[in-house]
């Protein structure tokens, strides 16, 4: 009969099977001490089957954690590794749901990590807080814990949310073991039915075997990671390393390259061929005021002379679009500004650059103002000592000759001395002149005969270039463009002959008695000689060419008189006289009044428009009074002394 009972177990048949043998005999009606051996043989076959069935499961459970070891010696993927062992979980433990649970350290709580079984997406994006629900409880504990009948089992606090997330799962049974790495827990493997059961000690056991090995993949992978990061940063500090030697060592090369180019002579457009060479692209070099000295970049808007503020600020190199932009300050003054548009942003070749054209422009503005000093001095000896000895000559030594007809030009200005006496050097020396400083003024000695032309030149590009800087400068003016208004007055030097230095103190005189008249006029910004100042003129003026004012003023009507034999001269006199009435002019000169507004009309289209403003009016009057003091045959003749 044992043989019926070892081919069952040969077949792995069911336990109720192995009542087979015993109903058969009892059907034979074997007897009772036969049967008896039949029920001890079944029981003894049974412990043989439950103990072949312990076995085979042990061994699934050791296949399983072999095959858990294994994924783990081959990590690639923490995510595969921990749903496969959650998977695992489920499948060796016969549930219906598996899942684990990682602890938030920021919030303090644990999150759904995996799971495998689950249909509730509420489930699934739930959350425990440490110490609620079954999992929030072994998370705080660190102590595994199982129930058949979660909602039946009051050792857990329920709470609202958790328990409709279980509902909704339609979980029951429930066991968690804690995932711990050392005496730190990292999260919960649980595994759970749909229906009441209870969970054996075989079970605890292996579900923490595989939370152990859930821990060593979690950790596996941190460490894994913290490799990877570390041979990231140190690659990345190696890359950064060579390029940063690299592109200082390019620098230098380009810097050798640029002081190999000052040493021998060169200037600021060698240095920007340097830069455009390594670099690429387009550059300009533009000066203190914001003038190109080398290149073109084309127009420039006001963002674009911020960005060089801030990278005089900053002593770095500030990008702003497409354009790199470098700019160096001296005592807080503007040198250069160097602007790069180009592919290649390597900023430390810019900088030196920048640096170098600094120096030949600070070089460069030394010998000007050495020159400048040597030349100031004379001007200032030509005007306070006239009769000094060897003034001719030491003009001659700076390439200048006094025989030679000259303007001095008295330029007043408010504030910005530095800045006005620099200009004027600098545009005394392009035009072959002299230049110095006294207090709030400049005065230049200038080439040429036009006064007035050289005075309005003189007075427009100095308040200028003294805006520009009040623009440029860290702190601007509040009112900048009154500041930065220069008033010029000049006056020819009256030489006839042999050089008189004593006559360019005489003009110097006169040039600030004329910027001090269109001051004085509300003119502030113009300027202007004698001549150009009308009836002022004949008082400030130490020539007082009266017959130049009468022919300014008055000689296209005194020419048309004299050609055409009319009296438009006298019709004038009389209109003024009569207080600007031309019936009273008609009856003064006996004529009809039409004739007085027909004549009037004439002098209108000689005179030019405006001849009866006031001011206008003023100065055709006094010359009118002039002419008729001086009145010779010849309109045009006219003693000096005549008033």
């Amino acid at each position: 009969m044992s043989r019926r009972f070892l081919e069952l177990l040969a077949r792995e048949a069911s336990a109720v099977e192995f009542e087979g043998p015993i109903i058969q005999a009892r059907a034979a009606g074997a007897d009772p001490a036969a049967i008896e051996e039949l029920e001890r043989a079944k029981i003894e076959a049974l412990k043989v089957r439950d103990l072949l069935k312990r076995r085979a499961r042990r061994e699934a459970e050791l296949s399983a954690l072999y095959d858990t070891a294994g994924d783990l010696a081959a990590l690639r993927d923490l995510d595969a590794v921990l749903e496969a062992i959650v998977h695992r979980a489920r499948q060796l433990l016969a549930t219906d749901v598996a899942y684990m649970t990682l602890h938030d350290p920021e919030r303090g709580d644990t999150y759904m990590r995996v799971t495998d079984g689950s249909i509730s997406a509420k489930f699934r994006a739930l959350r425990l807080a440490m110490g609620h629900g079954l999992g929030g409880l072994v998370a705080q504990t660190a102590v595994p814990y199982a129930t058949a009948d979660y909602f039946a089992d009051a050792r857990f606090r329920h709470r609202e949310h958790i328990d409709d997330a279980v509902k909704e799962e339609g979980l029951v049974a429930i066991l968690g073991v804690p995932l711990r790495l050392g005496q730190r827990v990292i999260g919960v493997l649980m595994a759970a039915n749909r229906s009441a059961r209870p969970f054996h000690q075989e079970e605890v056991s292996l579900l923490a075997s595989l939370a152990a090995h859930a821990a060593v993949a979690i950790d596996n992978a941190r460490l894994l990671q913290e490799t990877r990061n570390a041979l990231e940063e140190l690659s990345h500090a190696h890359r950064t390393a060579r390029e940063h030697g690299e592109a200082v060592e390019r620098a230098a090369k380009a810097h050798d390259r640029m002081t190999s180019l000052v040493l021998r002579g060169g200037g600021i457009e060698d240095v920007a061929a340097v830069v455009t060479d390594v670099l690429g692209g387009s550059l300009a070099v533009l000066d203190d005021l914001g003038r190109a000295i080398s290149g073109d970049v084309g127009e420039l808007d006001a963002g674009v002379f911020e960005a060089a503020q801030a990278s005089r600020a900053l002593g770095r190199t500030v990008r702003r679009g497409d354009l790199l932009i470098a700019s160096v300050d001296v005592g807080g003054e503007p040198v250069c500004t160097l602007i790069l548009r180009s592919d290649d942003a390597d900023e430390r070749i810019l900088e030196r650059a920048a640096l170098v054209c600094a120096l030949l422009l600070l070089f460069r503005r030394s010998v000007a103002e050495a020159e400048g000093r040597v030349r100031g001095e004379l001007l200032d000896d030509l005007i306070s000592r006239p009769g000094a000895p060897g003034l001719a000559d030491r003009a001659r030594r700076l390439g200048m000759d006094l025989g030679a007809p000259h303007v001095v030009v008295v330029a007043r200005h408010a504030g910005q001395r530095e800045r006005a006496a620099f200009w004027a050097s600098s545009h005394a020396t392009v035009r072959h002149g002299l230049a110095t400083g006294r207090g709030d003024e400049v005065v230049l000695l200038l080439p040429g005969d036009d006064a007035g032309g050289l005075a309005r030149r003189v007075a427009r590009e100095l308040s200028s270039s003294l805006h520009s800087a009040a623009s440029l400068s860290p702190v601007a003016c509040l009112s900048s463009s009154l500041h930065s208004a220069a008033t010029a007055g000049a006056s020819c030097v009256a030489l006839q002959g042999a050089p008189q230095a004593r006559d360019v103190a005489a003009a110097y005189q006169e040039a600030r008695r004329c910027a001090e008249a269109l001051i004085a006029l509300g003119r502030t910004g113009d300027g202007a000689s004698a001549a150009g100042l009308g009836f002022v003129g004949l008082l400030v003026g130490d020539g007082r060419d009266v017959r130049g004012f009468v022919d300014r003023t008055l000689g296209a009507v005194i020419e048309y008189d004299a050609r055409r034999g009319t009296a438009l001269t006298g019709t004038l006199a009389a209109y003024f006289g009569t207080g600007g009435s031309p019936s009273r002019t008609a009856e003064t000169m006996h004529i009809h009044v039409n004739t007085v507004t027909q004549r009037l009309d004439r002098i209108g289209k000689l005179l030019g428009e405006g001849w009866l403003e006031p001011e206008r009016a003023l100065e055709i009057q006094l010359a009118l009074r002039l002419h008729r003091l001086g009145h010779t045959d010849s309109p045009n003749t006219m003693g000096p002394d005549a008033i």
